[in-house]
């Protein structure tokens, strides 16, 4: 039995070592912290290691990049990568600085995006902004419905408009995905509310002051989830119209809903 267990051990350890050379002999590329090698020599605010863009689009994007650079002083880098990443000698090739922010995309992770933001950025930009920009362009349904390309570049449009107007506390536009869940709060907030301003003795038609020791749920549900996303991110009224006729369904239900459970006379004789 000893016999058995030192082999078995020493065969775990020849494992170990040989898993140990292979990877000393083939260190992965991705591991790399600093590949100057694979910057271009030439400047430019695009390196696209990846090839998630067209020429085209890297041209036109480059154009663009320059010129709002000139214009706002704001210093936007794009780098694409997959296998293989420069790692931090971007910061030298760029001169990234606290007035930069650099893209990242990288299809390897479940979010493809990622951002470097200078503290100046964060003024205007706060951290909640960039994490709700990566949340909606870079997570997969989005990149599978639109592609890598239209994610990098709808960002930068997102990006470039906010900081042309001076900030964003949120990242402007409403998906439908988000606005289907501000219906939802909405309507929940209604249903609370309807339920809380039922009747409970005899004459009386509308509970207020139950509804008013409930306001602060069926309010947060209703102004602050389902009411406040939408006014931030648009000026369209048919979100704020549906949600606000969802909120008033949600009352008119809950509040019925003793007389529809109540049995009729018919019923009772």
């Amino acid at each position: 039995m000893q016999k058995s267990f030192w082999r078995r051990l020493g065969a775990f350890v020849g494992l170990l070592f040989l898993a140990g050379s292979i990877w000393v002999m083939h260190p992965p590329d991705a591991l790399a912290y600093d590949n100057p090698e694979l910057l271009p020599k030439t400047a430019t605010p695009v390196v696209d290691l990846a090839k998630t863009l067209t020429d085209v689009q890297e041209e036109n994007l480059v154009k663009e990049l320059n010129s709002f650079q000139e214009e706002t002083g704001w210093k936007l880098r794009v780098l694409t990568q997959f296998d293989r990443t420069p790692g931090r000698a971007v910061i030298n090739f760029w001169g990234l600085d606290d007035k930069s922010i650099l893209l990242v995309s990288d299809a390897r992770g479940g979010n493809i995006l990622s951002f470097s933001v200078g503290d100046a950025v964060y003024e205007l930009l706060p951290r909640t902004f960039w994490i709700e920009l990566q949340t909606r362009f870079g997570n997969l349904y989005y990149v599978r419905e639109n592609g890598e390309d239209k994610a990098i570049l709808d960002t930068l449009t997102t990006v470039e408009g906010c900081l042309r107007k001076g900030g964003c506390g949120v990242v402007p536009g409403l998906p439908r995905e988000q606005w289907i869940l501000t219906l939802i709060t909405s309507v929940i907030g209604g249903v609370i509310c309807g339920f809380a301003a039922q009747p409970r003795r005899e004459g009386q038609v509308f509970a207020w002051q139950w509804a008013l020791i409930f306001s602060p749920l069926w309010g947060i549900l209703f102004l602050a989830f389902g009411i406040g996303p939408v006014v931030t991110r648009t000026t369209e009224w048919l979100p704020l119209f549906r949600n606000v006729a969802g909120f008033l369904m949600g009352v008119i239900v809950a509040y019925l809903s003793p007389v529809f459970g109540r049995p009729s006379p018919n019923a009772e004789s």
